[in-house]
C-alpha cells in the first residue's frame, strides 16, 4: 500500500500548523512511517476537508429527488472539497449515504418541520403547532443528532414574514430535542423570530438576516453559531419582486435585508459570533458552491483566515467531528496556494482525499 507524504504546510486548527504529514492506511500521521513501499509526495497547503453546514442533499426545486440524483449532488460537493455535510433538512431519507465510502460524510437533520401552507411545498413535514414537541423529538431520533425547524415564513394574511410557532411551543420543542440528546437549528429571516429562539435555547441559526446587535451579542456570549448563507440572501431581490404586487411589506423587508446583507455579516463577525459556512445548496441553488460562499463572506468583510477556519476545523469542532489530528481519518484537501491569503484558492483544489483515497482534484490555479 502506498503512502502519501504531505509536504505541507498542514493546517490542523487555529493554533496548529504542521510542516508535513503522511497518509497511511487511510489515516493521518505526523510521524514518518516505517514503510518500505511506494511514497508519493504531495505538495501544497493542506486543509481538513471543507464543511458545508447548510446543504440539502436529496432536495431539488420540486421536493425530494431520487437516490441517484442525491448521489450526484454529493459528488459535486465532494469534488469541490466539501467532505463533511450537515444536511439542513431533506424530504429524502439519505441515510444510505453513510454506506457509500466515496461520498462525503453526512450529518442528517431528517425532515424540515413547518406548518401547512407556511413553507415551500413538498419540502417539509407539515404539522399543526400543538404537534411540534412530539414531532421534533421524533425527527431527533430519525436524524443524526440534528433537527431543522422553519422558524418564520411569509404569512399571506399578514402580508409579511412572521414566526410559525409561539415561544411556548418552541421552548417545549427544544426541550424535547435536547432530551433526545440532539440539537436544533432554525431557518430565521426576520427579527421577530430571534428572541423566542434565543430564549428557548436554540443551538444554531440559519440566515440570521434580521438579527439585531443585541441578538448578535447574546449569540456570541452563548456560543450559538450563525450560518449567513450569503448566496441564498443574494436571491432576496428576486423573492421581493415576485411578491411585490400582493405583499408589498414583505417585498420591502426582503429588499432591505438584501441591501444590508454584507454589513450584517460583518457586524456578526465583529460581535464575536461564531460564523459557519453553508451554501443552502438544493432547492434553488446548485451544489459545489462552498468556495463561492466563502468568497462572499470575505467580500462582506470577514478576514479570509477566519472564513477558512469556519469552513474547516471550527465547523468540525462544533459538529463533534475530528480534524487532521494524529490517527484521524485522512479527509483533506490540498491547494496550490494558501486560501488564508487568497480565498479564491478554495475554488481550485489540487487533491481531494477522502478516507485516505484521492477522489478528485485538478492542477488548476485560482481564477484571475
Amino acid at each position: 500500500m502506498s503512502v502519501l507524504h504531505l509536504t505541507g504546510p498542514v493546517l490542523v486548527d487555529d493554533a496548529t500548523v504542521a510542516p508535513e504529514a503522511w497518509v497511511l492506511d487511510g489515516r493521518i500521521t505526523f510521524e514518518r512511517p516505517r514503510h518500505s513501499g511506494e511514497v508519493t509526495a504531495v505538495a501544497g497547503t493542506v486543509l481538513p476537508g471543507l464543511v458545508d453546514v447548510h446543504c440539502h442533499v436529496g432536495l431539488d426545486s420540486g421536493g425530494a429527488t431520487d437516490r441517484d440524483l442525491a448521489v450526484k449532488q454529493a459528488i459535486v460537493d465532494r469534488d469541490a472539497g466539501t467532505l463533511l455535510i450537515r444536511d439542513a433538512g431533506s424530504p429524502l431519507d439519505t441515510a444510505f449515504i453513510h454506506e457509500r465510502p466515496e461520498l462525503p460524510r453526512l450529518i442528517r437533520s431528517a425532515r424540515f418541520i413547518a406548518r401547512p401552507k407556511r413553507y415551500l411545498r413538498h419540502y417539509a413535514r407539515e404539522i399543526e403547532p400543538h404537534q411540534l414537541p412530539a414531532v421534533a423529538a421524533e425527527e431527533a431520533r430519525t436524524g443524526d443528532g440534528w433537527v431543522k425547524l422553519i422558524g418564520d415564513w411569509i404569512d399571506r394574511e399578514e402580508g409579511d414574514l412572521s414566526p410559525l410557532w409561539t415561544p411556548e411551543q418552541l421552548a417545549d420543542a427544544l426541550a424535547a430535542v435536547h432530551a433526545e440528546g440532539a440539537r436544533a437549528t432554525v431557518h430565521a429571516f426576520s427579527e421577530e423570530a430571534i428572541d423566542p429562539l434565543l430564549d428557548a435555547g436554540i443551538d444554531c441559526i440559519e440566515h440570521g438576516t434580521g438579527m439585531t446587535e443585541e441578538h448578535m451579542r447574546v449569540a456570541a456570549r452563548r456560543g450559538i453559531p450563525v450560518v449567513p448563507t450569503l448566496l441564498q440572501v443574494d436571491n432576496f431581490v428576486g423573492y421581493a419582486d415576485a411578491g411585490q404586487e400582493r405583499f408589498p411589506r414583505y417585498a420591502a423587508r426582503m429588499r432591505a435585508m438584501h441591501q444590508r446583507r454584507r454589513e450584517q455579516v460583518r457586524a456578526m463577525h465583529d460581535a464575536g459570533v461564531l460564523l459557519l459556512v453553508g451554501t443552502d445548496a438544493g432547492g434553488t441553488l446548485g451544489h459545489g458552491l462552498l468556495p463561492l460562499e466563502a468568497a462572499a463572506m470575505v467580500q462582506a468583510g470577514v478576514p479570509a483566515a477566519d472564513v477558512v477556519a469556519a469552513a474547516t476545523w471550527r465547523a468540525r469542532a462544533f459538529l463533534g467531528v475530528d480534524t487532521l489530528t494524529e490517527g484521524a481519518s485522512a479527509d483533506l484537501v490540498v491547494y496550490g496556494q494558501d486560501p488564508r491569503e487568497d480565498i479564491r484558492a478554495l475554488a481550485a483544489p489540487i487533491h481531494v482525499v477522502l478516507r485516505g483515497e484521492r477522489v478528485s482534484g485538478t492542477d488548476g490555479a485560482p481564477p484571475a
